[in-house]
């Protein structure tokens, strides 16, 4: 006789998960949604240890991310001794690095920013970034980030998901896992690049990895309809499309009801049920006509340079504010913040097109009300080294780099951790990739040792159970 091998359900939620194809848990999950105005939706999940209490400030996440790992040496960490040792080799005093293309013997490279200190806390902040500069009291500035890839594949794949290998669940994937969406007629996770661009490692930085599929990013389109085939077909009626989409799932539901593992069937259900209710709200919610010509100036969106970053700084402000959960801005998709020839030519262009729309996403936020509830991250997949490369380039650095955050609940205008007097190694209070993670789930009201899925036996968490929240940042 074959023996057969049947895992009982452990509760109501897990039997309500399986059962149906998953339809149970949905179910449940709508049952769980009809809460209070503004009180945060129940996540869909059998596999959640535990659903976090909502203590933080910060409602949704916007993540700048500058794709190709911007010079904190030239940017936000100034370092005097750098100019004065222009040219000489690395002292012997300090450890070579690990590094992915350059030698640690290169000689020195000066920055030949201009830096001033701003706002009544005094950061220093380079003449890169002279807009961003006006909301220094805004920006809680980390030096001492660290990270273990030392290529763009690992280092983005890291900073998105937590490991340098692909294969885990996003980071806007576990926030919408744990707090779910405010508006269920929008995605909880988008995604928006500034170009064509492919991003190192492609959609696995915004994918569910070992999780529901339901929890991936949407990616949004740069140029034209934010959102691809959101219109009906021509000649097709809403009720024709109502019925086309009912009998999917009809035939789906009897797919799937012996193939209750298979995520990606259930994902597709409800991306054709979410792409039904987004044909009324998404329009409305990606319609930057609607938007004054002052606010849209204040985004650059009337400048060549800015426009593409401002219009996308402007969607994420408008999305946000509609209940969107967590919004990733790419800034040179296909890594051009990689500045190993050339850096102050590459920068310069980069920083140019960032720098007013991010200011103007700050100070948007900041007149409606937002920021205090919206967590603004600015950051790359590393920073770069002190030493040259190629003569005018600085090649990659995940011993020692620097990201800010403002909004969410963060104490504006300090400094946390900081680098050695050249810039090359975090030394003071350093907050690796795990620590910047559980950071942000703190400053969500989420206890990052709480936000658990559990995988093949294993209780799996964002920060491979190693991060720790810097409460610093929340001014504690």
């Amino acid at each position: 006789m074959p023996c057969h091998r049947y895992d009982i359900p452990s509760s109501r939620r897990e039997f309500l998960g399986r059962a149906g194809a998953g339809f149970g848990a949905v179910a449940l999950a709508a049952m769980m949604n009809e809460s209070p105005a503004g009180a945060a939706p129940a996540p869909m999940s059998a596999a959640m240890t535990k659903i976090p209490s909502r203590l933080g400030k910060a409602k949704s996440v916007i993540f700048c991310f500058m794709e190709g790992g911007p010079s904190h040496l030239d940017t936000f960490d100034p370092k005097p001794l750098l100019n004065k040792m222009h040219g000489e080799k690395l002292p012997a005093s300090f450890k070579p690095p690990v590094l992915a293309m350059g030698e640690s013997d290169a000689p020195l490279m000066e920055s030949k920013r201009s830096w001033k200190q701003h706002g009544q806390s005094g950061l220093w902040v380079s003449d890169w970034f002279e807009n961003v500069a006006r909301h220094a009291d805004d920006l809680a500035v980390i030096h001492s980030c660290t990270s273990d890839g030392i290529n763009h594949a690992g280092g983005v794949c890291q900073m998105n998901t937590g490991s340098i290998f692909g294969g885990r669940p996003s980071l806007g994937a576990w926030v919408n896992y744990g707090l779910g969406s405010e508006n269920h007629d929008l995605p909880g996770f988008v995604v928006i690049k500034d170009s064509e661009g492919t991003v190192v490692n492609g959609v696995r930085n915004w994918g569910s990895g070992f999780m529901p599929a339901v929890h991936q990013g949407v990616e949004f389109t740069s140029e034209g309809v934010p959102i691809k085939y959101l219109d009906n077909p021509k000649g097709s009626t809403q009720q024709q499309q109502r019925d086309k989409l009912d009998l999917l799932a009809s035939l789906n539901r009897d797919y799937g009801a012996t193939r209750t593992d298979n995520t990606e069937l259930e994902a597709r259900i409800r991306a054709y049920e979410l792409a039904y209710t987004m044909q009324a709200e998404a329009p409305v919610a990606v319609d930057l006509e609607k938007e004054s010509a002052s606010t849209r100036a204040l985004y650059g969106m009337d400048q060549p340079e800015t426009a593409v970053y401002g219009r996308n700084c402007l969607l994420a402000r408008r999305l946000v504010e509609r209940g969107v959960r967590f919004v990733q801005l790419y800034s040179g998709a296909g890594s051009k913040w990689d500045s190993h020839s050339k850096l102050e030519e590459n920068h310069s262009r980069l920083c140019r097109a960032v720098d007013k729309p991010i200011a103007g996403l700050l100070s948007d936020l900041k007149q409606r009300g937002l920021l205090d509830e919206t967590l603004v991250i600015w950051g790359g997949e590393f920073g770069r080294t002190p030493m040259s490369e190629q003569g005018g380039g600085r090649d990659h650095n995940p011993n020692g780099f620097t990201m800010w955050m403002a909004g969410g609940g963060v104490k504006g205008g300090q400094v946390i951790g900081a680098t050695d007097e050249l810039g090359l190694y975090a030394i003071e209070d350093k907050m690796h990739v795990h620590d910047i993670h559980s950071t942000i789930l703190h400053l969500l009201g989420v206890d990052h040792t709480q936000l658990v899925y559990h995988h093949k036996g294993r209780p799996e968490r964002i920060d491979q159970n190693e991060g720790h929240a810097n409460v610093k940042l929340a001014g504690a």
